[in-house]
Parts: structure tokens; C-alpha cells; sequence
């Protein structure tokens, strides 16, 4: 894969064959919106579904953010990235935040068009973002979070060797009750143990 030097300059770097990965750019905004607009997508999203204006009171200062970024030559605090195949249609979209108060500490997630589902694009931009983290941007841990009912997310998150560290019982409200809240997270040592010196940053596996 592409070194991270040429993605925190805004290019798109391969991800894993057949597809890309890139900083989120006003451009890809239309995109997402039409991606959290299925029903499918965001029945394990808490802040979705919701208004066009919301999106972009959330978006826009990331977007601008991150082109401030790119014209410094630095990997934004809390990077955005987009998923597109070799063709340009948009797949999804991945993004590590900081966590307030916590200098290191970053929290993982991702969201895919349902046309993606199925080809382990999770899991790829997962490993992505966390030699993205590890390597790049100094982190101590990463962490995430999903319903438990959403198998296919607390899969992924173990696929790319995050550890369930807890659960929070009952924590999310869902039409038929309630669901279990599952806390994962990986240390910048259990990441360098499961990698090993031979994974150079930047690599990531299908």
C-alpha cells in the first residue's frame, strides 16, 4: 500500500485491491447523505436517522478541517476517510475521533453503503485506521463500540484484533426494548504484538 504521506496529502491510496481510501472532501458529502438516508444503514447508528442540516452542522467543520489539514501536511486531529472503489463509486466511510480529556485515545467507526456490504471493507479500513493510529498519530489506545445485536460490527472488531474490555447492559433503546452497549479496545502494545516488526505502516491485510 501507499505510504501515509501520501494519503494526509489528500490522495486517495489503495486500500485493498479493487479499492481506495482517502480524506473526506466537501465533494463526498452528497454521498454520505444519500448513504444515511437507508434505513438499513443506520438502524445501529444513534445519531442517525436526521436532518440534512444536522449532517451538515456535523460534516462541514470536519471537511473544513481536514483541508486545513491536508495544506499543512498533517494527519487532522480526528481524520475522516472515504472508501470508494477503483471505479469512483463511493462505499462507505471510516474515522478515528479523539477522546476528550484523553490525550492518545481515540475511538473507531465506520458506516458502509449497503452496496458494500460483504466484501470486507470493514474490516480493511479497520486495520487501516489503526496503523493509522499506532503508527502515525501517537495513539496509546483505540477503542469502539456497537449494540450487540449488530454481529457484524463486534466481528469486525475482533477480525482486526480489538478485545471486548466490557458491557454495558440495556444501554440503547430499540423499537423492540432494549440492547446490550459492547465496549472494545486495543493498546499500542497489544497492537505491536499482534502485528510484529514486519508490519511497516500503512499495511493492511483483505
Amino acid at each position: 500500500m501507499s505510504s501515509f504521506s501520501s494519503f494526509k496529502r489528500g490522495n486517495a491510496v489503495t486500500l485493498t485491491d479493487g479499492f481506495t481510501i482517502s480524506l473526506i472532501k466537501s465533494s463526498d458529502f452528497p454521498d454520505i447523505l444519500e448513504m444515511l438516508e437507508n434505513p438499513k444503514v443506520t438502524e445501529y447508528l444513534f445519531f442517525a436517522p436526521a436532518s440534512e442540516e444536522l449532517y451538515r452542522g456535523y460534516f462541514d467543520p470536519i471537511i473544513d478541517g481536514t483541508r486545513e489539514s491536508i495544506n499543512r501536511g498533517e494527519v487532522p486531529e480526528g481524520p475522516t476517510a472515504i472508501i470508494r472503489d477503483t471505479s469512483g463509486r463511493y462505499m462507505g466511510m471510516c474515522g478515528l475521533h479523539p477522546v476528550m480529556f484523553l490525550q492518545g485515545n481515540y475511538e473507531v467507526g465506520y458506516q458502509f453503503s449497503e452496496h458494500a456490504w460483504g466484501k470486507g471493507l470493514a474490516s480493511s479500513s479497520g486495520r487501516f485506521l489503526l496503523s493509522l493510529a499506532f503508527r502515525e498519530m501517537g495513539a496509546h489506545k483505540v477503542t469502539a463500540d456497537c449494540y450487540r445485536s449488530n454481529t457484524g460490527s463486534y466481528k469486525t472488531m475482533e477480525k482486526i484484533g480489538m478485545i471486548q474490555e466490557g458491557c454495558q447492559c440495556a444501554y440503547y433503546k430499540t423499537e423492540s426494548g432494549f440492547d446490550d452497549r459492547l465496549l472494545y479496545g486495543i493498546t499500542r502494545q497489544q497492537f505491536e504484538r499482534m502485528n510484529g516488526a514486519d508490519n511497516h505502516a500503512g499495511t493492511t491485510r483483505s
